[in-house]
């Protein structure tokens, strides 16, 4: 979203023509699917602590329902847009059709910066946000969950909300609310976990022992801490985390060729991850640019920040020693630099494959709100790593078969998936 030359829509508007091309799709389909189904514009008017009045700017795109109610976060960000929201929502399809889950893709957001806001502020957004879209959401027809600079607390506010105006009790109208409060257990690790179960089966494939690979990762928030936490269970050693500086307005790399210690940095870390590199500094750590994360020379990058960050002009920078990428974040990947990294020879497993942990295990929480029955943190975990590893060998065994990228096994699957639910439901 710092780009404003980059339209995050129409990458993914440009993704899907490419693979609607390649499926075949009649004019028709390609005209329903590459557009959201329904988007909302909205003003939420604020009194603030000082007691003036601010109004944000609030959104929800639902893109399409054909396999099951709208799922997608909500997110707050000071440069948030409607286009970004749109292709959130355009890949919170794919993301859920790829890993063959009962749902659609939907997403949401304000126009805000919580780092400036009290939490009274932030809970008026939360329910303001909630009363102009109540009549457009909820359990069988919209399922919101967090997103960037949103967590339990803001869901907690927004299904109170839903409640008192639908005069009932619904926890599984939104998900990743706190544990005891229709929250599931593993829900914070999902998404992380996710990106490195389908990490760990890419490597298995290439026949690469995990234990002794290098890491590089963009982001320091709740998906690269819990990416990072399996990683180095597993044997892997980060060696760089980027992270956004707030008094800086800007980002900061984190380096030690040795390998970093989650939890000193996690010590040093505030609730938006954000890492303090004066204490970074006095710890061993050395302090680089924020864009150094990516010409690091690991075998594996993993980006789990914002999109549009390996593009035409960083892929270059990318180390010959790099052999995987595993996408955390949300197209962070442009095209143009897909074809870059075909060409190196670089493993891409693409973001609504690695990062559908979250979306999966939302899934889980909203069976269990709707069923008012929850299971145990082990269950959950064993049935989101079966579900991300049958996902991942679905894409890999056709991207092998095909002789085709990853990204566009994992379209063509979950492309043909939305389409023919449409088709059978008579939309198109």
């Amino acid at each position: 979203m710092e780009d404003k030359s980059f339209n995050p829509f129409k990458m993914a508007q440009q993704q899907f023509d490419e693979i609607a091309e390649q499926l075949g799709l009649d004019e028709g389909t390609r005209d329903f699917l590459r557009n959201p189904r329904r988007e909302y514009h909205f003003t939420i008017p604020v009194r603030m602590d000082d007691g003036t009045t601010k109004v944000f700017k609030g959104f929800r795109v639902q893109h399409n329902d054909a396999r099951g109610p709208s799922k997608g976060g909500i997110r707050f960000h000071p440069q948030e847009t409607i286009d970004t929201v749109k292709a959130l929502a355009t890949w919170m399809t794919w993301k859920c059709a790829v890993v063959d889950i009962p749902l659609g893709g939907g997403k949401g957001g304000v126009i805000c910066d919580p780092h400036n806001l009290s939490m009274r502020e932030q809970e008026q957004i939360c329910r303001g946000w909630v009363k102009q879209i109540a009549r457009n959401i909820g359990p069988l027809q919209d399922v919101p969950a967090p997103d960037v600079m949103t967590n339990s607390q803001h869901m907690l506010w927004m299904m109170d909300e839903y409640e008192n105006i639908s005069g009932g009790k619904f926890p599984g109208m939104i998900t990743g609310k706190p544990v005891g409060m229709g929250g599931s257990l593993g829900r914070t690790e999902a998404t992380g976990y996710g990106v490195i179960y389908t990490l760990r089966e890419a490597l298995r494939s290439k026949n690469v022992d995990i234990k002794g690979t290098t890491a590089s990762f963009q982001g320091f928030g709740n998906v690269a801490q819990y990416a990072i936490e399996l990683y180095h269970k597993y044997g892997g050693k980060t060696v760089c985390v980027s992270s956004w500086d707030q008094q800086d307005q800007k980002s900061y790399s984190f380096y030690r060729e040795s390998g970093i210690n989650l939890q000193e940095l996690l010590d040093i870390t505030d609730k938006f991850g954000g890492i303090d590199k004066k204490k970074a500094k006095n710890i061993g750590y050395e302090i680089l640019s924020g864009d150094e994360w990516i010409n690091r020379e690991v075998d594996i990058l993993i980006p789990a920040a914002l999109e549009n960050q390996i593009n035409a002009q960083t892929v270059l920078n990318i180390s010959d020693k790099v052999k995987f990428i595993s996408e955390g974040a949300n197209g962070p990947t442009t095209p143009e630099a897909d074809k870059i990294l075909s060409d190196m020879g670089i493993f891409v497993i693409p973001d609504f494959l690695a990062n559908a942990g979250g979306v999966t295990c939302s899934y889980f929480e909203q069976i269990q709100g709707n069923m008012n029955f929850f299971w145990t943190k082990d269950e959950v975990i064993e049935k989101l790593d079966n579900i991300m590893t049958k996902a991942f060998y679905g894409v890999y065994e056709l991207s092998e078969k095909r002789g085709i990228f990853m990204r566009d096994a994992a379209y063509m699957i979950a492309i043909a998936r939305v389409a023919e639910a449409s088709k059978l439901r008579g939309w198109v």
